[in-house]
C-alpha cells in the first residue's frame, strides 16, 4: 500500500483541543458496511445503533508519564515498565544525556537508540499526562484523558475511543474488559514510502480466560478502539491469554473475531487509519473522512467517534 493512500486534508480548526463538556455528548458517525448507509448521531445514542453485539473495551490506564528534567532542560516520557523496576522511555535532548547519570527522579541506564532509554525511576510515575503534541492547549481535568473504566496502569497514551463513555452508558452495555497497554508506536506516523515496510513495536496485553470465553462464544463482537481490535485478533489467531502483540493490521487483513468497530478519527499516515481502512475499505474510509470534514466533526483524541457496523 502506497503511503499517499493514507493522506487526507484536515482543516486545523477541526483538531479538538478539549473534550466535549459531557463525554457522551460527542457526535457519532454511523456507517453500515452492508448497505453503505450513513447516519449522524450523538454518542449517547450508541445503544440504539447496536444489534446485540458484545461490547469489548480496553481497560488500560494512562500513567502520568511526562517527567520534566533540568540540566539539561528537557523531558523524559515513560513508555513501558520493564523488569527489575526499570522503564523504557523517550528522553530529550538525547545527545546531551549520558548513561549512568541522574536527572531528577530518573537514572539513565542504557541508550537504546532513536531517543529511547532504559532507566530507573524513583518511586511511581508522578509527572504530567502525556497528551499528544497536536493538543496544544492545557487540560484542566486530567481525568478526561482516562476512560471511566480505566483500571490497569501502564499506557503512554489513552485508548481514545473509550473516552466517550459515561458510567451510565457503560451500565447499559455490560462490556467485557481486555487490557492492552498503549505505547507511542501505535500513534507514530508512518515514514516509509510503502506501508508494508513500517515496523510496529510490540505492546503488552492480557485477557482473563473467562473474558475470552465470552468473546469467543459471542455471535457478534463490537471492539471499542483499535487497541481492542489488536488484542482480539491476536487471540483469534492462537495468541496466548497474555503476552506481547506485534500484529500489524493493514488492508487485506482477514478479521476473525471483530464484527463491528467503534473508533475516533485518526491522523493521516498512521497505522490506526490503516486499520480502519482494513475494516471498512480504503475508498469507503476516504469517503467517510471527507464527509466528516464536510460535516465539521471534531478529530483526533478529544474528537468525535465513528461506528462501523
Amino acid at each position: 500500500m502506497d503511503l499517499t493512500e493514507l493522506d487526507y486534508e484536515l482543516p486545523p480548526e477541526l483538531i479538538a483541543q478539549h473534550p466535549a463538556e459531557r463525554r457522551d455528548a460527542s457526535r457519532l458517525l454511523v456507517y453500515e458496511r452492508a448497505t453503505g448507509a450513513v447516519r449522524h448521531r450523538t454518542f449517547a445514542e450508541l445503544p440504539e445503533e447496536l444489534r446485540g453485539e458484545l461490547v469489548v473495551v480496553n481497560d488500560t490506564k494512562v500513567v502520568p508519564a511526562r517527567i520534566p528534567i533540568s540540566s539539561p532542560r528537557g523531558e523524559v516520557l515513560l513508555l513501558e515498565r520493564l523488569e527489575n523496576g526499570t522503564w523504557e522511555a523517550l528522553a530529550r535532548p538525547t545527545r546531551r544525556l549520558r548513561a549512568g547519570r541522574r536527572y531528577g527522579p530518573v537514572e539513565l541506564l542504557e541508550h537504546l537508540g532513536e531517543g529511547r532509554w532504559r532507566l530507573r525511576l524513583d518511586g511511581e510515575p508522578d509527572g504530567l499526562m502525556p497528551l499528544p503534541p497536536y493538543i496544544t492547549e492545557p487540560l484542566g481535568d486530567a481525568s478526561r484523558y482516562q476512560t471511566v473504566y480505566a483500571r490497569e496502569p501502564g499506557s503512554a497514551a489513552a485508548p481514545t475511543a473509550g473516552l466517550h463513555f459515561t458510567p451510565e452508558l457503560l451500565a447499559r452495555l455490560d462490556p467485557v474488559r481486555v487490557t492492552l497497554h498503549v505505547g507511542l508506536d501505535t500513534f507514530r506516523p508512518v515514514t516509509e514510502e510503502r506501508l508494508e515496510e513500517h515496523r510496529i513495536h510490540g505492546e503488552r496485553y492480557e485477557v482473563e480466560p473467562e473474558a475470552w470465553e465470552r468473546i469467543r462464544e459471542a455471535e457478534h463482537v463490537l471492539a471499542v478502539g483499535t487497541t481492542t481490535v489488536r488484542v482480539l485478533e491476536t487471540l483469534a489467531r492462537g495468541g496466548p491469554p497474555s503476552g506481547r502483540t506485534e500484529l500489524f493490521i493493514t488492508p487485506g487483513f482477514e478479521f476473525r473475531r471483530v464484527d463491528a468497530l467503534l473508533t475516533n478519527f485518526h491522523l493521516p499516515r498512521s497505522t490506526l487509519l490503516a486499520l480502519v481502512m482494513a475494516f471498512a475499505g480504503i475508498e469507503e474510509t476516504r469517503r467517510l473522512y471527507w464527509l466528516a470534514v464536510e460535516e465539521r466533526y471534531r478529530f483526533y483524541s478529544f474528537g468525535d467517534a465513528m461506528l462501523i457496523l
